[in-house]
């Protein structure tokens, strides 16, 4: 079997997994009669996470060069992969890395979540997966691995977004549907939203 078709299988075997591991309902099932998820479940989660996409990514021995970004122009395609990842890693950083983590989560303390809406969570509703998305596209050299991952990526981006929304309707309920109306599903807006409000409300 091709490398191309050992790392679709794969990829679609770590999308299921990353999916069926964050849903509601699975959750609900580790939880057994406890009203919320174990302490323990979401680094094992993570963690799990990680060694499946490392699994993935090594399907590659060999992946061919579609192209690169010679000379000087590539040192400015990783200048701008290395600005989207400090981009990235302060979106991450507004969210909570050990909360994300689940480092956060194996202490006793009660977490009180709340809506994150400043940063680039006012841009776009998805900073995370827009970002991974433009660092991904950025790669000076591309093989046809770093391709499929990127397509790919985007598919599971999209509708991996779209049921983690169902979720936040329902922790958040008419505060997120204020959001959702405010601010792009993936691709940032950088209106003034503030302005567009009183405009709208001024109507």
């Amino acid at each position: 079997m091709k490398d191309s078709m050992v790392f679709i299988i794969r990829f679609i075997l770590f999308a299921l997994f990353h999916s069926i591991g964050a849903s509601e309902s699975f959750k609900k099932i580790i939880a057994g009669d406890k009203s919320h998820e174990p302490r323990w479940y979401r680094l094992a989660y993570c963690t799990a996470s990680l060694f499946m996409f490392m699994y993935t990514m090594a399907a590659y021995r060999n992946s061919s060069v579609l192209y690169f970004i010679p000379g000087v122009w590539s040192l400015i395609f990783y200048l701008a992969q290395l600005t989207v990842a400090i981009m990235l890693f302060y979106s991450l950083f507004q969210t909570g890395i050990p909360e994300f983590l689940g480092i956060r989560q194996l202490g006793r303390e009660v977490i009180k979540q709340h809506l994150v809406k400043t940063g680039w969570y006012r841009r776009v509703r998805h900073p995370l997966y827009f970002l991974s998305l433009l660092f991904m596209a950025l790669a000076p050299v591309m093989t046809v691995q770093w391709l499929l991952l990127t397509i790919f990526s985007l598919i599971y981006f999209i509708l991996g977004a779209k049921i983690e929304e169902e979720r936040l309707l329902l922790q958040f309920g008419d505060e997120y549907r204020q959001y959702m109306s405010e601010t792009p599903f993936l691709i940032p807006s950088f209106k003034n939203r503030a302005m567009n409000i009183e405009s709208a409300q001024g109507s």
